[in-house]
């Protein structure tokens, strides 16, 4: 599988990336610093001047946006809620919270606090601007980085999710309803709102002759308003397996494979005769692993004669397993977190059935087609 970021390391035992995107947004807004804002402001530097400060200021404003995705991530661990990583991109970065917050208190301090690092970097380069107003180049730079700091705070506190504005306004709206997913589904309607606002300003400024700017408002625009769609949807979709339970979606004819049976066989008499895709290895009441299709394409077809499904399994005791009882929902956030398809479903020591996301759209296309 290719890998999607490049790993920069941990901080707080959160793991760091950069998205390839990110490296175009690099290149455009080093260039930009470098031929348009610094020649500008500064006159008669030699070219390499401009273009080693171009590429520095660049640096230290994804550096900005890391702090301010940091500011996220620790209030929210200290909810305990875990944060899978933080990845910077083409438009900016973006912490991944693996679990909704407790509460609205606890939503909106972690919603706050980026933006309450992002005010406090730009009052700290406004003040290091005053005592570098000597030395030109420590001057435009903590200039720039003053200015587009308090640009991420008042871009930031619009009020349309999944902006940090929207999620402070979802907290309030939460706080007053009492009820999340009602006002998930208010905040996250205000960002498709402005997503089109900035998409028909950005188009408007195109037609005005400004095509650069309004260009790249449309595309943030487009980006804010399906953002927005897709958190609307993810209520929903919440909202229709909420009240249903794992043992109502899974599948109960979980296939039971022996230890010492080879790949070979397995594909061959199962999956390409009976169509399924993963296996319970072992036996009902003492299972041993878990073996997917995954798993047989990692060991490849000139090696699965000699290669057993004990060889290629993933051990009982690695995997995450739940119970018929759980929440469907919750079984799919599971999946989802965990960045796996198919859940083993257990009762009393015995694999009663496997849940796979095939299952779960399954069950909500019967669900809809029984009109409930």
């Amino acid at each position: 599988m290719p890998r999607q970021n490049i790993p920069l390391g941990k901080i707080f035992g959160i793991p760091i990336g950069l998205d390839y995107s990110w490296f175009l947004i690099f290149v455009l807004m080093t260039w930009s610093l470098s031929t348009t804002y610094y020649p500008a402001q500064f006159h008669g530097w030699p070219p390499f001047r401009y273009w080693i400060l171009g590429g520095l200021t660049s640096v230290l404003f994804f550096s900005s946006i890391l702090l301010h995705e940091l500011g996220h991530s620790v209030v929210a661990l200290q909810y305990k809620i875990p944060v899978r990583s933080i990845t910077l991109f083409i438009f900016g970065g973006v912490a991944q919270i693996a679990e909704e917050p407790p509460s609205a208190l606890s939503e909106f301090l972690i919603a706050i606090a980026g933006p309450l690092v992002s005010l406090s970097l730009g009052a700290t380069f406004l003040g290091l601007k005053n005592l570098f107003s000597g030395f030109d180049p420590l001057l435009g730079l903590c200039r720039y980085l003053s200015f587009v700091n308090f640009a991420i705070v008042g871009f930031n506190l619009i009020p349309g999710y999944p902006l940090d504005g929207g999620r402070v306004f979802r907290a309030i709206v939460w706080a007053i309803t009492k009820n999340m997913r009602r006002s998930t589904i208010i905040a996250s309607t205000a960002g498709q709102f402005f997503g089109f606002g900035f998409i028909f300003i950005g188009v408007w400024m195109m037609l005005h002759g400004n095509f650069g700017s309004g260009l790249w408002l449309s595309v943030i625009g487009w980006f804010l308003g399906n953002a927005a769609a897709a958190q609307i949807q993810q209520v929903t979709f919440q909202g229709w397996l909420g009240t249903y339970k794992v043992s109502q979606a899974m599948n109960r004819s979980c296939a039971i494979v022996p230890e010492g049976l080879s790949l070979r066989k397995l594909v061959e008499d199962q999956i390409l005769v009976k169509g399924q895709r993963c296996f319970i290895v072992g036996e009902e009441a003492d299972p041993r692993g878990l073996v997917t299709l995954h798993q047989i394409r990692e060991v490849g077809q000139p090696d699965w004669d000699k290669t057993t499904v004990r060889q290629t399994m993933i051990p009982i005791d690695n995997l995450r397993t739940i119970h018929p009882d759980d929440p469907l929902w919750s079984a799919f956030r599971m999946m989802d977190r965990e960045g796996v398809n198919q859940l083993p479903v257990m009762s009393n020591g015995h694999v009663v059935g496997i849940l796979t996301r095939e299952d779960v759209i399954t069950f909500l296309g019967t669900l809809k087609e029984l009109g409930t």
